[in-house]
């Protein structure tokens, strides 16, 4: 199929174990993803349906986005006994998803829209969702429809590939990858997939006001200030990051680092140990709300005693641009990032991010951010004491940084993704 894809004649459905719900589906960056992706489409106008693992309090059915966004919160019986968050006991929801999602696609979506004349392109996110799409292209190929789907797994990082029917997967549909560094990992799997890069909302290249930026700056009395957001997981730089701060500690400087990571992590109690015994004072804060006053102000009082500010709140996408913005630099340190959601954040915000040594499609070491190089951490406190001695290659690279966001927005994503589909379509002989 060669034609043009477009509101008029195509639908998407996206399949995700993680979903909009904060904080009980929003984990990691897969539920930042599919909560922009889709908010993006159906403001493009795309009728989109996105399944995922609801909080159990809310509604089973939604619609926003002038009912364009249609959500579906699933296994929603078994959550209300699993109220850990969308992962407590997975294994029991996967087996839920993958018996129930598939028919219920068939006839309630891609039946009607067939019957409008309409393609349907279904896309479903990681391992938990393989087997589901194996099964919905089973479904639609008994019932006449297959020729009417365009089908994609995508692969955010490569967790869980040894659980994947690879044959069968491939064969059902196209492959596809966050970023060249995921497209790479799933090769060395002995299959190909198609680049449809992440994106960030359009929303997050708005100018932070300076008086927030500000704000938090004034909070906090020190010579470096650090922002670090994610899961607490080795591969995430954590320790790397804390080493840096007792560099520049050592070295006589005041240094700070704001922290987000999750409370009941495997790892969590491991780096702040290490932070400890590096001689750093650690500090847990709990805001009472998540205003930007309320956690500036938790964070002026801790700041007195401590180098390590634990920001126990859940921070939410309108709070994260001004600590992107404040800090002399945000740490996306990762050993491994398939395509970094909190670096392009940064960037977007006008702040400086210290990306991995991983390769990053959107960063241009000492252009848009501070591409490193190794998994030390007096590599990151060497350049942090660059970047303070020379504020004009500072601000060259917050400026720059902004412009490159710019080529990583969600409409600019799905741009790609639109021209790629007829590819897909066409290695799937949809007529």
């Amino acid at each position: 199929m060669d034609g043009e894809f477009g509101p008029d004649n195509l639908e998407f459905v996206v399949l995700s174990f993680e979903g909009p719900d904060q904080p009980y589906s929003q984990a990691g960056g897969l539920g930042v993803r599919v909560t922009h992706l889709t908010a993006t489409l159906a403001r493009l106008g795309f009728v989109t349906h996105l399944f995922f693992v609801g909080d159990p309090e809310l509604p089973g059915y939604e619609e926003r986005e002038g009912g364009r966004l249609k959500l579906y919160r699933w296994c929603q019986w078994q959550s209300r006994y699993h109220r850990g968050g969308v992962y407590d006991n997975e294994n029991w929801k996967v087996s839920d998803f993958q018996e129930t999602v598939p028919w219920y696609v068939t006839d309630r979506i891609v039946r009607p829209a067939a019957q409008a004349g309409k393609y349907v392109a279904i896309i479903a996110e990681e391992w938990h969702t393989a087997e589901t799409l194996a099964r919905l292209s089973d479904s639609l190929n008994f019932l006449g429809m297959r020729d009417r789907c365009i089908l994609m797994w995508n692969a955010n990082n490569d967790m869980s590939f040894h659980r994947m029917n690879w044959g069968r997967v491939s064969f059902v549909a196209s492959l596809t990858a966050v970023s060249r560094y995921v497209k790479h990992q799933v090769r060395a799997m002995g299959y190909d997939a198609i680049v449809l890069p992440n994106g960030i909302p359009s929303s997050m290249l708005k100018k932070v006001p300076v008086g927030s930026v500000r704000l938090l700056r004034g909070a906090v009395e020190t010579d470096y200030l650090f922002f670090k957001i994610g899961r607490m997981d080795p591969d995430k730089g954590w320790l790397e990051a804390l080493d840096a701060m007792a560099d520049l500690v050592r070295g006589g400087s005041r240094a700070v680092m704001l922290m987000k990571g999750g409370r009941h992590e495997l790892h969590r109690e491991h780096f702040l140990g290490h932070a400890r015994w590096l001689g750093l004072a650690v500090r847990e804060v709990r805001p009472p709300s998540a205003s930007l006053e309320d956690v500036v102000g938790a964070v002026q009082e801790a700041a007195r005693e401590a180098d390590v500010i634990d920001i126990q709140i859940f921070m939410p996408d309108t709070l994260l641009p001004t600590f992107y913005a404040a800090a002399d630099a945000s740490l996306a340190n990762s050993l491994y990032e398939p395509f970094g959601l909190v670096g392009l954040e940064a960037m977007a915000s006008g702040g400086i991010a210290f990306v991995g040594s991983t390769g990053e499609d959107y960063a241009v070491g000492a252009q848009s951010a501070v591409v490193l190089d190794t998994g030390y951490g007096y590599e990151i406190a060497a350049l942090a004491r660059r970047l303070r001695a020379s504020p004009e290659w500072a601000a060259s690279i917050r400026k720059q940084a902004r412009k490159t966001a710019a080529l990583f927005t969600w409409e600019k994503s799905i741009e790609i993704m639109l021209l790629k589909l007829p590819l897909m379509a066409r290695q799937q002989g949809v007529a």
